[in-house]
């Protein structure tokens, strides 16, 4: 099985500060990917050049091949995204919403309607499905955010915190929904400072801090490396002490 993602020094400057600092990393397909790290890491940042809303500055990238300057038209057909503000239509309700993203996407009429019963009744928002997006709860909202990220079928999905400030049972379901993706072949990225979250449901992790990967593995790899129990001591382990592996 080869990369779904490569990257290789990428680096983004903004004014006098540098958010990502020659990262470099790869993501194997098919699997649930942790890019984990503290307030301003970066993490949000190296998201937004994976995904061609931002240019990097140095370095290189590829998403199934594709690179993230040359290719990124090709690259937004094969990706889903949640980022960090849902930007769902408050007007609309979760059908009419499903169905002008899947008509964006080339989507044929009968896999939109199979797709949106589908995940509808997965996120438990089937009685909703009528209702107006703008009277929502944040969990329904956060619900929708992740059908409509992964609603096109795409090969490689990003997740910007996905389950933050969530309630228990709408975060339940959601690392539900994204498990059962990885299932189906799919990588997924997944940004998140839940480390318990990550232990769970990824199968390998990369931490950040101060714009550089000072750490990728398994999070057994990582326990050994630092001699600590649980993801959680890891990741402080490795941002206070810096290692570098």
């Amino acid at each position: 099985m080869g990369y779904a993602i490569s990257v290789t020094n990428l680096t983004k400057i903004y004014g006098k500060t540098l958010a990502v600092d020659h990262a470099s990393f790869n993501v194997q397909e098919g699997i649930v990917f942790g890019l984990l790290g503290p307030n301003a890491a970066g993490k949000t940042t190296t998201i937004r050049m994976l995904t061609t809303v931002l240019k990097p500055d140095e370095g290189t990238a590829k998403i199934l091949d594709h690179d993230v300057c040359m290719d990124s038209l090709q690259i937004r057909k094969i990706i889903g995204v949640l980022p960090e503000d849902t930007g769902l239509y408050d007007r609309l309700t979760p059908v009419e919403m499903l169905i002008f993203h899947g008509k964006l996407r080339g989507m044929e009429r009968t896999a939109i309607e199979g797709e949106t019963e589908r995940f509808l009744s997965m996120l438990e928002l089937q009685e909703n499905r009528d209702q107006k997006i703008g009277t929502f709860s944040k969990g329904m909202k956060q619900k929708l955010a992740l059908i409509r990220a992964v609603f096109h079928n795409p090969r490689v999905i990003f997740l910007d915190e996905p389950t933050v400030g969530l309630d228990v049972m709408s975060a339940r379901e959601i690392r539900k929904l994204i498990t059962e993706e990885s299932k189906s072949g799919k990588t997924i990225v997944l940004s998140t400072h839940n480390m318990w979250e990550a232990q769970q449901i990824c199968q390998e992790v990369a931490i950040i801090n101060k714009g550089k990967i000072i750490s990728q593995g398994t999070v057994e790899t990582l326990e050994n490396l630092t001699h600590e129990e649980g993801l959680e001591d890891v990741f402080v382990h490795l941002v206070k002490g810096e290692v570098i592996e």
